[in-house]
């Protein structure tokens, strides 16, 4: 895991500064714009696609429409008009609630009181016809006193507005506050609200008795989607036109805020109760409108038909009525995520609908923790699966996780109301998969090609074409000189030889003989021995003097493995079967020169040395390993990586010699290299315990290592047969 981790080092580190960057933004410090602008957007998303649509029959909209002005004349109308609205809904059309979407805040004029007043106290003042006729027509041209009898004793919420605007005014009354300061003193600094307001005449507002503001929430984008449920203006908090007429509607339950945390760290408005409702808000008050439909979800009816009567009086009877205007000159259209000239009275008929059917969108404080943790397992969970994975599968298994991560969100909206924000989610699927395609394609590909480019421009002359430069320096008498011997041998070759023709197999040979004569040759400067069947036996020091044999020995072997990797897959195109190959290297003295009888002659190596390079080769299959090397080629060439494999005695030889396994240039596991050095020690010091419990941790973390099975095995029989005292940790092998 830590090799992994170091060779992909620079994933894990775009995953943890992506995860790092997801949960700041989740924490709010800070929150990234971006991100927060695709959560509003995708939140309008979900909020149309789960529209349920329709007509909602339980509230209605009187409109103040282009055909009420066309025949009342211009906005506002005498009061009277509208005392006989009002009268007209109650008595006539028996409806629950209204609600006034508009705000009575200058007297009514229209029909000349004021002037004749003014008359009557300056020069008519002495005349009593005029004094006693202006009494009698008080009643009748007082239409603030007609509109404020029509208003009293009936269930009327009275609209009114407030704002923060440096130059704006208070005017007319506020109704009755919902709370009182102490309700919400906890989480006062919090509540959104306005330092002047904008009320009715107090004459009026008295009359009405309750009252609720019609101020919409409007975020940056300039969209509509949040109305707060309470307003703080001064010490006193007051409601939303919604709320008040959902209440109102429903016999004045109680109302009561829901506060969470404590004194000792902080606290936090959840909710406000009405009556058994929830109603779930934000910190500052605010409630999400869900809304029903685009406009239209609610029946319009004209005012002046209203007035006159005109419609049938089951369309109204128990119903929530709001007095608006959706008439173009009056300007009471705004932006929300369902229309872009959305009628602003229907905003408030939407919250009142999801107060009464409880649907109100809520974000709870454990969504923070519920974000955190799902991060917290996408992270990781994503840079594993592309690290360890192919491009391929790892891109399905993204893609599952997007349809899963969306799914999700929606039904937790549909089912449960809880508005889950899904940005920081997706940008940690869609980012980590873009970065780590982009750095597989960039970087990857641009060292595979470097890597390819530096290798094919290396060409080695031939061994003949250096010795012809100087020929009275070589000799071909026998000589004892230090030299490495390279031994292959292609496992399993009886097997694959019996199943194929002669002409077949003899093609068969020549290609694989050539890929690894090409590297001992043409790359590393050996000289190849002879064929032994499908083995190739070679050395390197003679007849070309070379100081880094043993080097270039074990390079080679290496080098022999590369080529029979790359040489498989053309094997089987041709339906011929895979080839692994066994090398073994051992550097000593031997006796070189020109051999042979006088029928044949050969330029040849033999000796000891030559003898203990194929034994070694031979014990490549029983470790399980593809190279193999003696101490005396390691020790001549000390600048490679090796992993320490066993010290045994092979046939023939009373001496112990120790096998190493030389490691691929640039990819030796080091971690893994020390692990089982370790294990070696434990296993030669009949530590039996810790030397397995060693393995075993390898086991894991190298699944498939047929070296570590092997010492197991060996650690289980000597717990049955200890070995003999003086003991050495050396294996002796009786047969080759």
């Amino acid at each position: 895991m830590k090799a992994s981790i170091r060779k992909y080092w620079q994933q894990v580190l775009i995953g943890a500064l992506l995860l790092l960057l997801a949960l700041l933004h989740v924490a709010g410090s800070p929150s990234l714009p971006t991100l927060s602008q695709i959560d509003v957007y995708l939140y309008d998303v979900r909020l149309r696609l789960g529209m349920p649509g329709g007509v909602d029959q339980r509230i209605a909209i009187v409109d103040i429409d282009e055909k009420s002005l066309a025949e009342l004349g211009r906005w506002p109308w005498r009061r009277d008009h509208l005392a006989k609205l009002v009268d007209q809904l109650f008595d006539r059309y028996q409806i629950k609630a209204l609600g006034f979407d508009v705000v009575f805040a200058e007297p009514d004029e229209s029909a000349g009181l004021p002037v004749l007043r003014r008359l009557a106290s300056n020069e008519l003042s002495n005349n009593a016809a005029f004094q006693s006729e202006l009494l009698r027509l008080t009643p009748e041209l007082d239409t603030d006193a007609r509109f404020a009898k029509a208003l009293s004793n009936r269930p009327i919420i009275a609209g009114f507005y407030f704002s923060n605007e440096a130059k704006a005014v208070s005017s007319g009354a506020l109704p009755p506050p919902i709370l009182a300061a102490e309700d919400l003193a906890p989480v006062a600094p919090q509540i959104w609200g306005g330092k002047t307001y904008g009320g009715n005449l107090p004459s009026l507002q008295k009359a009405a008795g309750h009252g609720g503001h019609f101020v919409p929430v409007v975020d940056k984008d300039g969209v509509a989607r949040r109305v707060p449920l309470v307003a703080r203006i001064g010490d006193s908090y007051y409601p939303s036109l919604g709320l008040a007429l959902a209440r109102i509607a429903l016999g004045q339950e109680a109302f009561s805020p829901v506060i969470e945390g404590s004194a000792e760290s902080s606290f936090a408005l959840e909710a406000f109760r009405l009556g058994k409702r929830r109603l779930p808000v934000n910190e500052n008050g605010w409630a999400l409108v869900p809304f029903k439909g685009p406009e239209g979800s609610f029946p319009y009816l004209s005012a002046t038909d209203i007035i006159s009567g005109k419609v049938p009086p089951a369309e109204l009877k128990d119903r929530i009525v709001l007095l608006g205007t959706t008439a173009p000159g009056l300007k009471d259209l705004r932006v929300t995520p369902v229309g872009e000239a959305y009628a602003g009275v229907e905003i408030h008929a939407n919250l009142i609908a999801a107060i009464l059917d409880e649907t109100l969108p809520q974000h709870p404080g454990y969504l923070l923790g519920a974000e955190f943790l799902l991060l917290l397992i996408l992270g990781p969970l994503l840079v594993w699966l592309l690290i360890r994975f192919s491009p391929l599968i790892a891109s399905l298994v993204c893609l599952l996780l997007l349809v899963l991560l969306c799914a999700g969100n929606i039904a937790l909206w549909r089912y449960a109301n809880i508005d889950m924000p899904l940005a920081a989610s997706l940008m940690m699927i869609i980012g980590l998969y873009t970065l780590n395609m982009a750095y597989g394609y960039f970087f990857e590909s641009r060292r595979k090609r470097q890597l390819t480019q530096l290798f094919g421009q290396y060409v080695v002359p031939e061994l003949v074409e250096r010795m012809s430069e100087d020929p009275e320096k070589y000799t071909m008498v026998g000589q004892n000189r230090p030299l490495s011997v390279l031994f292959t041998d292609v496992r399993s070759f009886t097997k694959i030889s019996e199943g194929m023709p002669a002409d077949e197999l003899s093609r068969f040979m020549n290609e694989f003989l050539t890929e690894i004569s090409t590297v001992i040759r043409h790359q590393h400067l050996g000289t190849i021995d002879k064929y032994i069947g499908d083995c190739v036996m070679a050395f390197w020091g003679a007849p070309v003097f070379d100081p880094e044999h043993a080097e270039n020995a074990v390079l080679a072997a290496l080098e022999i493995q590369v080529a029979i990797d790359k040489l498989n897959p053309k094997l089987v195109a041709r339906n011929w079967p895979e080839i692994s190959v066994g090398v073994g290297v051992n550097t000593g003295n031997v006796t070189v020169g020109d051999m042979g009888s006088q029928f044949r002659m050969n330029y040849t190596v033999m000796g000891d040395a030559v003898n203990l390079a194929s034994r070694v080769e031979g014990l490549t299959k029983y470790y399980g390993v593809s190279i193999l090397v003696s101490e005396y080629t390691r020790a001549a060439a000390p600048n490679l990586v090796y992993r320490e494999i066993d010290r045994v005695r092979v046939m023939g030889k009373s001496e112990a010699v120790t096998l190493y396994e030389p490691q691929p240039l640039g990819a030796a596991k080091e971690s893994f290299l020390m692990l089982f050095h370790e294990s070696l020690k434990l296993y030669r010091n009949q530590q039996w315990d810790l030397a397995e419990l060693q393995l075993l941790n390898l086991q894991k973390l190298d699944a498939g290592c047929k070296l570590y099975e092997l010492y197991l095995e060996r650690i289980q029989h000597f717990r049955q047969a200890p070995p003999a005292s003086g003991w050495d940790g050396v294996h002796t092998f009786d047969r080759k």
